[in-house]
């Protein structure tokens, strides 16, 4: 499937803003949430609806409503939990799901330290998020974990990614729609975002 990238200019005003150093961890928490609805609002556009017959002040009629299972919103662990909010405020009936990956000091491979996630996952859409798409391991190895739990209609929404990570993401799971706020250039020697911003779980929860 295709990768969707973010051309609204209030996303792209929000990251530059993000990508501040001055930008404060209450600051930071709030713009993530706002970029989390805007790109949630396009995500979410193709759920399901049904018509139901509901009474208005005026008369009775038929309008549509959201169908099917409740959406489930998986957060990678930890940086992901800000971007949470955003989506509960789209979908407040959505069930909520967690992945904890850590890096192996070793082989800087993903492993797995916890892995919740809503019942019948397989009969709802599913919604990853993370702000920051780099390598592509740690996305590559939740998206496998919620196939291995039997989810099949995945979205993974990530605010700022690296080309690197975009093409290991698709490369392993072309079938999943992907959502990215805005494609910088390059990883550095470290494997950090560039020009990016920083580590975003610190800048989120304000720790170093």
């Amino acid at each position: 499937m295709p990768v969707t990238y973010m051309t609204h200019p209030l996303i792209k005003h929000k990251i530059t803003l993000i990508r501040k150093p001055e930008t404060g961890s209450s600051e930071f928490r709030k713009l993530v949430d706002e970029i989390a609805i805007m790109m949630g609002y396009e995500a979410l556009a193709d759920l399901p609806t049904k018509n139901v017959e509901i009474m208005t002040p005026m008369e009775k009629t038929v309008q549509p409503v959201i169908s099917g299972k409740k959406p489930a919103v998986v957060p990678i662990l930890r940086a992901g939990l800000g971007m949470l909010n955003g989506i509960l405020a789209l979908v407040p009936t959505a069930k909520v799901g967690h992945i904890g990956l850590c890096r192996d000091p070793e082989t800087h491979l993903p492993q797995e330290y916890y892995c919740k996630l809503p019942n019948a996952i397989g009969e709802r859409q599913i919604v990853v998020i993370d702000p920051m798409l780099a390598t592509g391991g740690s996305a590559v190895a939740a998206v496998n974990l919620v196939k291995a739990h039997g989810g099949k209609k995945i979205k993974f929404l990530s605010i700022v990614a690296a080309p690197e990570g975009v093409s290991a993401l698709m490369a392993a799971h072309p079938d999943i729609q992907l959502y990215v706020g805005c494609l910088d250039h390059c990883l550095n020697e470290h494997a950090y975002i560039c020009p990016g911003l920083g580590d975003a779980g610190d800048r989120i929860f304000g720790t170093d």
